[in-house]
């Protein structure tokens, strides 16, 4: 097995040589700018702590603390007319404040207005399903569990949802690399052969941009075809497909058939 390098420091490594360019920041405004926004805020402080809010990009942007996330979708559900939850799922933070940020994107069809919740949690710190208030959360949690390692309380039926139960560390975290790890790499061939079998076969190739043309197994090459598993010559001059005369047509130039039917 090749060795494993840890990317414990992928969030610390500089993505603009500049040092001294600062991303511009989302304009943000008040929230008393707009009335309805105005009128949501001050209903969702009657119930929990608004640790800061305003709007940004035409939508209200509340944060608030992770203890408090079903009383606060509760009031804007309940009493301010957000009946639709349209995507719950969080930021890895981690390098950065050691945090994951975790949002609730809320929808009022009467107003056609936006809400966006937001809370930050630690990496062992565990939030309370939203279920009970909106159904289309099941899912969604489920997949932030699956691919983040939040766990989330109370929810109905908390597994992972795209990768297998079994799979090792969870993909959209900033320290996972982007093309797998050691049992990412392995993990195919030890399912469905045996880890006795690894000498034999490999690890998977987990690069979808690496292409061998002159792969005739595993890849087809219109233009350059050979028989399957034949080796092709880097020299060899490409050909184009032969097409039976009795059987198949070939549409690119033409047919007698086609020339009478027009």
């Amino acid at each position: 097995m090749r060795k494993y390098t840890p990317k414990h420091n992928v969030q610390g490594k500089a993505k603009y040589t500049d040092r001294f360019w600062v991303a511009p920041r989302v304009p943000r405004e008040s929230v008393e700018t707009d009335e309805h926004f105005a009128a949501v805020d001050a209903a969702v402080r009657k119930q929990v702590e608004v640790l800061e809010s305003y709007i940004e990009l035409g939508q209200l942007v509340i944060h608030i603390r992770p203890e408090e996330n079903i009383a606060a979708l509760r009031e804007l559900k309940e009493h301010c007319d957000y009946l639709m939850c349209s995507e719950v799922s969080a930021i890895d933070y981690l390098a950065q404040d050691g945090e994951f940020e975790v949002f609730y994107q809320l929808l009022n069809l009467k107003k056609a207005k936006r809400v966006r919740v937001l809370t930050r949690i630690r990496e062992d710190q565990a939030i309370e399903s939203i279920v009970p208030l909106y159904a289309m959360a099941n899912f969604a949690e489920r997949e932030m569990y699956d691919m983040f390692g939040i766990v989330v309380n109370n929810h109905p039926y908390l597994k992972r949802i795209i990768m297998p139960d079994d799979w090792v560390g969870h993909p959209l975290r900033k320290t996972y690399p982007l093309q797998g790890d050691e049992h990412a790499a392995w993990y195919e061939v030890d399912k469905i052969f045996g880890k006795e079998y690894r000498d034999v076969i490999g690890p998977e190739n987990r690069d979808p941009g690496r292409i061998d043309r002159y792969d005739s197994k595993r890849f087809s090459r219109v233009g350059h075809e050979v028989p399957f598993g034949a080796e092709q010559p880097e020299t060899e001059e490409a050909h184009g497909p032969e097409y039976s005369k009795q059987l198949l047509v070939d549409y690119t130039t033409g047919s007698t058939v086609l020339d009478k039917r027009k």
